[in-house]
């Protein structure tokens, strides 16, 4: 058997989990008031004889703001996940602020602070949240190289189910779920290992296992058509002391992406939902509204002298109109920098660009290679066809390995349910630039979808942070 997979430790055992919120939420607490402390005892700031007095104040505050939190969801199980949740905290420790706020002008608690100080407090705070997050997950990162888990888990069933649930595991895990290896009864039909994760042995040994407590979860991946085993096993299993769950078949990963939903007390698979809901697509608007005006004020210049150069370079028009499909599938005139020679645009990209392509014009090399062709675009989103940040859009004749995109990826449509941008969750992964093999478009096409399901202002954000560097580093794009 595979003994140095079973001799991980587990940060489970001995309610460690307990203490560690209790740890976090004292911690929480002293965050809340440590910039006011420093106020507090700021030479000149605060009158000595009522330091005291103010004191108890922040304390009283500081036990507040973990009930708010606690209120708030804030010490969840998510806490010890992959999650940033820097948008969490904002939403909490504002609503927690608005408590002192009121404390602060309702009942005039605060006197010695200035509107200034109250400001500095709750920047200062919301900072310090934030590092720390940042520290808890570098803390998690060593903890999980070094295998330890708050349970540790197995998958029980080498089935295809159990195996793309394995990769995802290996590419998502946290601390709070460690994968050991497969269980499985059919040993002689099971690789030795798959995915680095080993076969541990058959269900008799799992009992062994949870007996000596060095299994702690077991995902059951048995093909739903074996109702009667999965029975059979599920009975066993709760007689010991172990968490079980039941992994959904391969066809409802597929259809459904892992969203359950409530239907009258039932819980269903959502396999297809309005990508921007309610206040969305407003806010979306607003958001490129905002971004592409700022964004074409600060380039205004930049952009001057491109058409300066692109009319030195060569012959021809400064802007190039291509159309491509954008939301629904409608086509939309797509603004860039002439990057090619105008004799030798290719309208449709009947032929995608390639290293040392003739048809491109020393500026347009460049623009190119820095993206700044794109610049442009920034009109689009100001017009209402294009969104700052989106799946990219791609012109009408455009091909993966000679076969049109709609031909190779069978879903590609789903991506035109939201407005294309000028930069996506693909791009900053490393998919931009030529497509010259089936896999690229798969992938790039994965990627925007994986945006459209987990769009918010905070992810759009963060793609933008990103975009800058992705392309400077990209050696994908000619």
């Amino acid at each position: 058997m595979h003994s140095k997979w079973l001799d991980r430790l587990s940060l489970g055992q001995a309610g460690f989990y307990e203490y560690f919120l209790v740890i976090f939420k004292l911690i929480h607490g002293l965050t809340a008031i440590a910039p006011a402390l420093f106020l507090l005892y700021y030479p000149g700031l605060v009158p000595t004889e009522l330091r005291q007095n103010m004191l108890g104040l922040l304390v009283f505050f500081g036990i507040l703001t973990v009930i708010m939190f606690q209120a708030l969801d804030v010490y969840s199980d998510d806490i010890l996940s992959n999650r940033l949740r820097f948008r969490m905290m904002f939403f909490a420790w504002t609503s927690a602020f608005c408590l002192l706020l009121f404390m602060y002008q309702g009942l005039g608690l605060f006197p010695y602070l200035s509107r200034r100080w109250v400001l500095f407090w709750y920047a200062s705070s919301f900072i310090l949240f934030c590092l720390q997050r940042l520290l808890l997950l570098r803390i998690y990162r060593k903890w999980v190289t070094r295998g330890l888990y708050l349970q540790r888990t197995v998958i029980l069933g080498f089935t295809e189910s159990g195996r793309h649930l394995a990769e995802y595991l290996m590419r998502n895990q946290d601390i709070r779920c460690g994968l050991i290896g497969f269980i499985d009864d059919r040993s002689e039909r099971v690789p030795d290992a798959f995915n680095s994760l080993p076969l541990l042995g058959d269900t008799q040994y799992l009992e062994q296992l949870i007996r000596q407590e060095k299994v702690g979860q077991v995902l059951v991946a048995l093909p739903w058509f074996a109702d009667g085993r999965i029975g059979a096993i599920v009975d066993h299993l709760r007689q010991l002391p172990v968490n079980v769950l039941l992994v959904p078949d391969m066809a409802a990963f597929r259809h459904a992406h892992n969203r359950i939903v409530d239907v009258s007390g039932i819980p269903m698979f959502n396999a297809s939902e309005l990508p921007l809901r309610g206040w969305s697509p407003f806010i979306k608007r607003c958001e490129d509204l905002v971004l592409a005006s700022l964004a074409v004020l600060l380039s205004a210049p930049l952009m001057l002298l491109i058409a300066l150069a692109i009319k030195l370079d060569s012959r021809g028009p400064v802007i190039f109109r291509q159309k491509r499909y954008g939301y629904n599938n409608r086509l939309i005139w797509v603004f860039k920098f002439r990057s090619m020679y105008t004799h030798r645009a290719d309208a449709n990209a009947e032929r995608q660009t390639t290293r040392d392509d003739d048809r491109i014009t020393r500026v347009g090399r460049f623009i190119r290679k820095t993206s700044l062709d794109e610049l442009p675009q920034l009109f689009n989103v100001l017009l209402g066809s294009m969104s700052m940040v989106g799946p990219r859009p791609h012109a009408t004749a455009t091909k993966a390995a000679g076969i049109p995109f709609e031909e190779a990826v069978s879903h590609y449509s789903s991506r035109h349910r939201v407005k294309p941008g000028i930069t996506g969750w693909a791009q900053i992964n490393g998919y931009r630039g030529e497509t010259d093999t089936l896999d690229k478009i798969n992938k790039r096409v994965e990627f925007d979808l994986e945006y459209i399901a987990k769009w918010s202002v905070w992810f759009d954000l963060y793609i933008l942070f990103r975009t800058i560097p992705a392309v400077l580093m990209s050696k994908e794009v000619y």
